[in-house]
């Protein structure tokens, strides 16, 4: 259902903190229009727990303008499995497409748990729904174990792998076949999960660089691996933002040196400084000294 490119785009602000609807149009349109295969809303990156719930239909919404006939999904990451639900039929009334799911936030589910919420979710929305696995950032393990349990509903499509160990994509390709959809979440690793057989890349850096991620992943389906790993090297030094506690500001910093676009973001976050600001820019802009051009594919 869900294969390629699906950036988790970033929420874009006025400088008085509101949304910034033509901003994010802008920046969506960029992604389409490099040929991304959907979008996805409200993730980490694009600081949903930050949002109200309002806001984050906002920006669905704003997606699903952009994205046409492409899809769009909402991401759902709620400390309360009642809130999470809420948000979900909120996401499916206004006409998203799925959902992508983290099983619990604050406090940490145990597999009977997370198995009862994630089916609580679906229930709720009736929508397809993307698992995100990230036992790394939010402490909850989606394994084989629990995937096995959520395979006989059809609502489950697709798994957002982040586990940050490559031997999982294997895993769960052995274990499910084509069950599910197998997308990478850690842009650091996508070249090797795509060679393994992932289906997608919910890409993070890919905004700053719609169109080298578009062609690594469009290289990689026509087996044309060493020009996608020409490329991937040269990117890796930029992957490696998106797996930093700093990840938002990074990256919107680096739309903002590449696209033009802002790097506000909402409090407690600030926007970088010092070193670590001094850091980043240099790793963008190297990388921009040498940006490669792009081969033809079909």
């Amino acid at each position: 259902m869900w294969k390629g490119v699906l950036p988790a785009v970033t929420t874009k602000f006025k400088e008085d903190g509101s949304l910034d609807h033509d901003e994010m149009l802008r920046c969506f349109a960029l992604q389409i229009d490099a040929g991304v295969d959907g979008l996805i809303a409200c993730g980490s990156l694009g600081e949903g727990p930050m949002l109200s719930h309002d806001e984050r239909i906002e920006v669905f919404r704003l997606c699903k303008q952009a994205s046409g006939a492409k899809p769009a999904l909402l991401t759902v990451a709620e400390a309360a499995t009642r809130d999470a639900c809420a948000l979900a039929q909120k996401a499916a009334r206004a006409g998203a497409d799925g959902l992508m799911v983290v099983p619990s936030t604050i406090y940490h589910t145990d597999p009977r748990e997370t198995v009862a919420t994630l089916k609580a979710i679906a229930q709720a929305a009736d929508l397809p729904i993307m698992i995100y696995s990230n036992r790394l950032a939010y402490r909850v393990d989606v394994t084989i174990e629990i995937m096995e349990e959520l395979a006989d509903d059809a609502r489950f499509v697709a798994v957002k792998e982040s586990s940050d160990d490559i031997r999982r994509s294997i895993d769960i390709i052995n274990r499910f076949g084509d069950r599910f959809d197998l997308l990478t979440g850690v842009d650091n690793l996508a070249f090797e999960a795509l060679a393994v057989g992932a289906t997608g890349w919910v890409a993070g850096v890919g905004l700053a660089f719609p169109q080298e991620t578009v062609a690594i992943w469009r290289l990689v389906q026509a087996r044309r691996h060493d020009e996608a790993l020409a490329i991937y090297r040269w990117f890796r030094p930029m992957l490696d933002l998106d797996v930093s506690t700093y990840l938002v500001q990074n990256i919107k910093l680096a739309e903002a040196m590449v696209t033009g676009s802002n790097e506000r973001v909402r409090a407690p976050r600030l926007p970088l400084a010092g070193e670590r600001r001094a850091r980043v820019e240099r790793t963008i802009r190297t990388a921009l000294a040498c940006r490669p051009a792009l081969p033809a594919f079909a």
